[in-house]
């Protein structure tokens, strides 16, 4: 076994690692770009090293400035992770040369499951079941374009060097295809620096199912039970769940032995995933086999009660598997999400700033979360906005849902947009609790999924009121303690009056309404708007007959109120502060974080309808697509292509018609 290990990679993974290293006394060597000098990676590892600035090509994909570390340290291993050089063939090869232990699969693998294309030849020849498609070397838009035509709409265009749902585009209509196409290429070259294609099929109403295998260096490749990764959007898993809801022992087996099949024709060593989709009828097809961990892990050690970073590091040092197939546990159901600093009212727009308020919900043997923030720790533009990775397990799929809708409410976040709301109704929709999840189903339920204008209950407008009221009352009475006369009456602030009752008026705007509270100072305590009111303790409060476990968060004009699983963002009005002026409304579009423009989408003077694309540009490893927020006309664009802007950066001069 090792003694030193460096891990190549940042967030979540990383810190995973690292606790595993722990538990087993081998010492940890982190690297990171110059804006995770801070990172919870970095304080947690043994050792770190700097190697180089914050763009990821700059730093966690600079292999040799990695080798260069691992040498100076004394590593005797290198943990990729996922992402970044996991799946790089050359790192792969640079590390042994170096004579560093690479804790993956052989290059040869990698080499072949790293083209797509390659893997679907593989998979044919090794009798593995393939979806329809076009996998060649002919990458022409002419040809690419008759490939589909031959195939039949809708498609699925696919980055051949991809994963992780970048690189992919659904076509619906013939029309489509060769805007879809470059826009695939283009995210494909930028991701991972290969822009060939492969077409394929695109099934309807498909469900994601992959088999995590693990294979050793002395011949033996088990199954450790499958995933389903069926709840995406975008082809980014949302929801991952083990084992798969419906899937009978049969097909299990025959699935699994499937996967086993596609490593062993690649001689695979260490962890591995083979992607499957599956249409409704219950037939499978070969997707893409991913060499390395994958984020969606958990929930196959939950089920199983394996430490498969530990099983990376016993394979890679030559040790042989643990356990033979026969042996490998299959006990309750567990779920993950995926946590995102993002905005799904927004499209699913990252959401970039500081982690004001990060308070988890507690660990236990059925809960776990993987994370690689802490509170007060920031989010940049310059990575995958995951903030964590929640994992609930029960022996049943019933009580895991539970335990996972319980676990999302007890989670809260301030300082940046999260979908922690969106990933509550996607666990309590009626489709999930079923177990009948396609692919589609969140493209498809959108509206239930990110219901819009929605107004916020009163309720939390009186928990905010009381909030208010206390912690001025407490702010006071600290004034009054550390001043002269701490026994000063006028360091109560209760609100006695000698004659008649206080009465104070908040106002907080809800949307375009504005809601109104009076509270009143009285005798027997505090009412709002005649109903009595009462504060019992930090979190509980009282309105009325109805009593709310809230916490309240401050964030410069804004309180954040935390009740029944439910976060809402209310917003009191100061009558006495200036009231700023309106904004002169140009139509115009902005940059909605830094990013790189990588296409300008209608041409200068064009009339466009309301939500035609207007600029293409990329961010955190994906395009975001800003379209037109009225029907109008482009008078002028004020950036130009290749260009990189920063966050609220003027991008096109609009006028919007009648």
């Amino acid at each position: 076994m090792f003694t030193r290990i460096l891990i190549a990679n940042r967030g979540e993974i990383a810190c995973r690692v690292i606790k595993t290293c722990r538990r087993l006394g081998i010492r940890t060597v982190a690297v990171h770009s110059e804006a995770d000098a801070n990172a919870r990676h970095v304080r947690l590892a043994d050792e770190a090293y700097c190697v180089g600035s914050a763009a990821s090509r700059d730093s966690y994909l600079r292999a040799d400035r990695i080798i260069e570390v691992a040498k100076r340290s004394g590593a005797q291993a290198v943990h990729p992770g996922y992402g970044f050089l996991s799946e790089n063939e050359g790192f792969a090869s640079a590390c042994a040369e170096a004579g560093i232990v690479f804790i993956g699969p052989p290059v040869a693998a990698i080499r072949a499951m790293g083209s797509k294309s390659a893997a679907k030849a593989l998979m044919q020849a090794a009798k593995v079941p393939l979806v329809p498609g076009y996998h060649g070397d002919d990458q022409s838009p002419a040809f690419l374009q008759q490939q589909a035509d031959a195939i039949g709409y809708p498609v699925l265009i696919k980055a051949s060097a991809g994963g992780g749902g970048k690189g992919m585009r659904i076509v619906e209509k013939r029309e489509d295809f060769a805007a879809s196409l470059a826009s695939c290429q283009r995210e494909a070259e930028a991701s991972f620096g290969d822009k060939r294609v492969l077409i394929e099929k695109y099934l309807l109403r498909p469900r994601h199912i992959e088999i995590q295998v693990f294979g050793d260096s002395h011949g033996h490749i088990v199954s450790l039970h499958e995933r389903d990764c069926s709840a995406q959007r975008r082809h980014q898993k949302v929801v991952e769940e083990a084992p798969a809801p419906g899937l009978d022992a049969i097909r299990r087996a025959e699935m699994g032995q499937a996967a086993c099949d596609a490593a062993r024709a690649v001689g695979y060593v260490g962890a591995g995933t083979v992607e499957f989709i599956v249409d409704p009828s219950g037939a499978f097809y070969f997707m893409e086999m991913n060499t390395r961990l994958q984020v969606e892990h958990p929930v196959t050690e939950k089920i199983t009660g394996l430490d498969l970073v530990e099983w990376q590091l016993r394979v890679a040092s030559g040790e042989a598997l643990p356990l033979k197939q026969e042996q490998i546990p299959l006990r309750g159901h567990a779920i993950e999400v995926r946590v995102y600093a993002e905005e799904p009212e927004k499209g699913f727009l990252p959401s970039i700033g500081q982690l004001a308020h990060f308070r988890k919900p507690a660990e236990s043997e059925y809960l776990r979360i993987d994370t690689g923030v802490d509170e007060g720790d920031s989010v940049s533009p310059y990575y995958d906005p995951m903030l964590a990775k929640l994992i609930v397990w029960d022996q049943t799929r019933e009580r895991a849902i539970a335990r996972m809708l319980q676990a999302l409410g007890a989670f809260e976040i301030v300082g940046v947009g999260n979908n922690i709301a969106f990933l509550s109704r996607l666990i309590d929709h009626a489709e999930f609790r079923a177990g009948t999840v396609d692919t589609g189903l969140i493209a498809r339920e959108s509206e239930a999924l990110i219901p819009k204008g929605q107004a916020t209950p009163d309720p939390v407008f009186a928990v905010a009121s009381l909030w208010i009221q206390r912690h001025e009352a407490q702010a006071t009475r600290a004034r009054a303690t550390a001043g002269c006369d701490p026994h000063s009456p006028w360091g109560e602030a209760d609100g006695w009056r000698l004659n008649g009752v206080q009465t104070r008026r908040f106002e907080y705007r809800d949307g375009e309404t504005v809601k109104t509270q009076t509270l009143r100072y009285g005798h027997d305590g505090l009412t709002l708007d005649t109903v009595p009111s009462a504060i019992n303790q930090a979190t509980q409060y009282v309105v009325g007959n109805e009593r709310f476990h809230a916490s309240v968060v401050r964030l410069g004009d804004q309180l954040h109120v935390f009740s029944g699983g439910r976060h809402h963002i209310v917003s009191p009005i100061d009558r006495l502060a200036h009231a700023a002026g309106d904004q002169d409304a140009h139509g115009g579009l902005t940059a909605p974080m830094p990013g790189k423009i990588v296409a300008l989408a209608a041409a200068v003077g064009s009339e466009v309808e309301k939500g035609a694309a207007l600029v293409v540009m990329e961010a955190m490893k994906m395009e975001h697509t800003l379209v037109a927020p009225a029907r109008g006309r482009v008078k002028a664009y004020l950036c130009s292509v290749g260009e990189q802007v920063k966050d609220g950066a003027e991008l096109v001069e609009f006028e919007a018609t009648p």
